[in-house]
Parts: C-alpha cells; sequence; structure tokens
C-alpha cells in the first residue's frame, strides 16, 4: 500500500480551507514546520496513530488539554453511543442539559445558574454579554487568553502589541470595528500596580485566568475579588484550560477565592464539544434580557459527554493521579537537564508542565526536541498534558527517550554549534499562512 504524502496532503487542505485547519494551536508550523503528522486516522488513551497507520504517544498536547481521561474512553464513548442512538436532537429538550447544570452548581456551591454553549469562544462572548447586561457598563478589563472574538481582539486597535503578554502574540485586528478600541483594557497577571492603574468605575466587566503558567499569588486574586465588588463590576474567572485539571472543578476552588462567573470547556467532554458559563443567579438571570441562543447549544451529545466524564474523573480521582504524574515528570526531566548542564523551566498547572529551554535559541532547540523525540514514536512540545492513559511504563519511556535528546542538544550546545533542523524553526506567534 502507498504511503500517504502527509505534507503535500496538508499544502492541498490550505488550498480550500483557510490556514489548513480551524485552530492556530493544531497548526503544523507551531511544532514542527514541514515534517508534522498532521492528520490522525486513530486515537485512543494516549496513543495517536497518523494516515500511514505511524504510531505516536502523545505528549504533546492531549486535544490541546481536553483529553484528561485520554482518547475515546470506553465508558464516555457508552453514554455517548447510546445518546445517539435515542437521538441527539428534537424539538423538545435534552434532560441531560439539566442534570449536568445541577451537577456543576453542587461542585461550586457558591453558583446558583448555568448556561451552556459548544466552544469556549462561545463561552466566553456568552459570559461577557451577561456580565455587561448586569453591570450595565460597556468597558472590560482583561488578563489572560479569552478568544478569537471582537471584544477581545479589540484591544490590539490601540496597540497592536497589548496582547502579546497574554498569550500569543503578534495578533491582527483586520476584520474588527475600529469603534471597539477603547473598550477593552489590559492588565499583567500578579500585578497589583498595573491592575489599580486601569481600573476605574467605567469597568464594567474583569476577565481574567485565575492560573496559567504560574501559581497566583492570592493577595492578588483578591484584591481583584475585592476591587470588582467595590466598582460594581461582573468578575469572571477563565477556566477553560485550567479547569478540571488540577483538582474536581475550577481551580479557583483551591484558592477559596470565588468569582461571579466561571467558564469551563475543553476538559469538561473529555474532548466532546461542550463548554459551560456558571455563576451567580442574579448575574445570570440577566441573559433572560439579552438575546443569546444557538440551535446547536441544545444538542444532546455534549450534555451526556460532560456527565459521564465528570462521573468519571470522581469515581477515579483522575486529578490527583494526573497531578502525581505531572510532579514525576517534571522532576525527572530536570534531573536529565541537569545531568547533561542544560538549562530549562518547567511551569504550569502539576498536571500540564510546560517545557521551556533558556537559552538565546530556545525555539530552535524546541523545534530540534519535537524534530529527534517525533522520530522515536512521541508527539512532544513545550505543553505536556498528562492523563488517566499515560502510564508509569509510558512515562518512563517518555523520558528515556528524552534523555537521549537531552544528550544530543548538550553536544552541539557545548561546541557552540547549532541544533540540525530539517526544517524551519516552530512559529510561537500568529502568521498568516499562505498554500
Amino acid at each position: 500500500m502507498n504511503k500517504i504524502n502527509l505534507q503535500k496532503l496538508l499544502s492541498n487542505a490550505k488550498k480550500i480551507i483557510p490556514g489548513g485547519n480551524q485552530l492556530i494551536s493544531k497548526r503544523s508550523e507551531m511544532f514542527l514546520p514541514g515534517l508534522w503528522p498532521n492528520f490522525y486516522k486513530k486515537a485512543k488513551g494516549c496513543s495517536i496513530w497518523d494516515l500511514n497507520n505511524n504510531h505516536y504517544y502523545d505528549f504533546c498536547g492531549m486535544g490541546v488539554t481536553s483529553c484528561v481521561l485520554g482518547y475515546s474512553d470506553n465508558e464516555i464513548n457508552q453514554q455517548i453511543v447510546k445518546a445517539i442512538k435515542n437521538g441527539s436532537m428534537s424539538t423538545l429538550n435534552s434532560y441531560e442539559e439539566y442534570e449536568l447544570a445541577k451537577k456543576l452548581i453542587n461542585i461550586h456551591p457558591w453558583s446558583s445558574m448555568v448556561k451552556f454553549t459548544r466552544s469556549g469562544g462561545e463561552a466566553c462572548s456568552v459570559a461577557i454579554r451577561i456580565a455587561r447586561a448586569y453591570s450595565g457598563k460597556d468597558k472590560i478589563a482583561i488578563c489572560g487568553y479569552h478568544g478569537w472574538h471582537d471584544w477581545y481582539l479589540s484591544l490590539n486597535l490601540k496597540n497592536k502589541n497589548n496582547l502579546d503578554k497574554q498569550l500569543l502574540p503578534g495578533l491582527k485586528t483586520i476584520g474588527v470595528p475600529k469603534s471597539l478600541s477603547k473598550t477593552t483594557v489590559p492588565f499583567s497577571f500578579n500585578d497589583k500596580k498595573s491592575f489599580d492603574k486601569i481600573i476605574n468605575k467605567k469597568i464594567g466587566v474583569i476577565i481574567m485566568e485565575p492560573m496559567r503558567d504560574k501559581l497566583p499569588d492570592l493577595d492578588f486574586l483578591r484584591h481583584v475579588r475585592s476591587t470588582a465588588k467595590k466598582i460594581n463590576a461582573v468578575l469572571i474567572f477563565d477556566e477553560i484550560t485550567s479547569g478540571f485539571h488540577d483538582n474536581y472543578g475550577g481551580i479557583h476552588l483551591k484558592f477559596g477565592i470565588n468569582p461571579d462567573i466561571v467558564i469551563f470547556g475543553k476538559a469538561l467532554g473529555n474532548g466532546h464539544p461542550i463548554s459551560a458559563i456558571v455563576g451567580k443567579k442574579n448575574i445570570m438571570n440577566r441573559s433572560q434580557d439579552t438575546f443569546i441562543s444557538s440551535t446547536m447549544w441544545t444538542e444532546r451529545v455534549g450534555f451526556v459527554a460532560g456527565i459521564a466524564t465528570l462521573n468519571k474523573m470522581k469515581k477515579i480521582n483522575v486529578q490527583i493521579k494526573n497531578i502525581n504524574k505531572g510532579n514525576y515528570l517534571r522532576m525527572k526531566l530536570y534531573k536529565v537537564a541537569k545531568k547533561y548542564n542544560i538549562n530549562i523551566s518547567i511551569c504550569g498547572l502539576e498536571s500540564i508542565p510546560i517545557l521551556k529551554f533558556l537559552h538565546k535559541d530556545s525555539d530552535r532547540l524546541m523545534t530540534y526536541y519535537t524534530q529527534e523525540m517525533l522520530k522515536v514514536g512521541y508527539l512532544a512540545g513545550s505543553q505536556i498534558v498528562m492523563s488517566s492513559s499515560h502510564t508509569q511504563s509510558i512515562i518512563n519511556q517518555y523520558i528515556k527517550a528524552a534523555d537521549e535528546v537531552f544528550k544530543s542538544i548538550s553536544k552541539y550546545i557545548s561546541s557552540n554549534k547549532k541544533v540540525p533542523l530539517k526544517g524551519a524553526v516552530k512559529h510561537n506567534t500568529f502568521k498568516r499562512l499562505t498554500t
């Protein structure tokens, strides 16, 4: 059987799909330009098979942090297949929507109402609409990455570099109405001065990630919480990435600091499309005074996946297990780096270690790391997401492979030579991709 040319297939896809796919974080240019496998045939556990049946262990995101229970979990699949057979859409409502809402409120006792969407970006925009309706004020203060919608990208209208420090540099504002230029302002994480500088009574919404790469200063979070209350602004915690990874629920529960609204996605459905906006009744009820509605938000499979995912997470205590795996991997990688005199940092959630090479050619070194790990059957990058499918044996195999690559990197660094790449250095900014 002839092998499929995966690079040519990607090139052809770019001719009919702008950029080649729907998610920047999955573009091959973000990992290994010209060499990344690009398309998968099957995913199970923490294994992925490309279209040529090459097998890889996924140490590079697990579906962009969404599959903490592993790919194609049997228990979740059974519930979804049952739901599809009974009809995933009808004129009437899915009872599972009510059941999932109750579960989320029980997990977050400070809340009392829930709305659902399918994607994280939608959930952020719905939360912003509700918060503006409640506060009666247009202006938003942001800290973190919150999606692609106009209200977020408008921050770069006034200064094209405003969003560079939030997550992804180089985000452009083409297509975003210029009239929105003064509606959104940024502040820096763990920086009271930065926050206080932009905060005033005109701010109606404060949206932030309570944690991404590093732990929050709890005094900072408390200050944001108290300030929001003082100026009558709605505080939104965007937990689309952090939610249900290091604990069962929003990570804000670990810190004991509650928002007015919290947003979940990704891990909530173990990769199936379901996102949630969970909040206080007096605020959430304002959604009935503004038009927020979508046919596909009522589709049954997302609710069923959410319920099945939460049930299994709780049953197997997946968060504690994944934290232990993440900390073990972190410790081992530091040990390997020290062995070969390579400077690295590892930050992020305990269950999502983020590896960085502390070197002037850090992007080139990470590209080389991805390139060499791919050769021996690992999808490897900066972000390493632990799942219930990453066994001790698989993790140890990964560490053994990483040891060999670190050894090779050390030789090039010590001889003052650049590591050899078969393609270009990976992107770490937003770039328009041509066909």
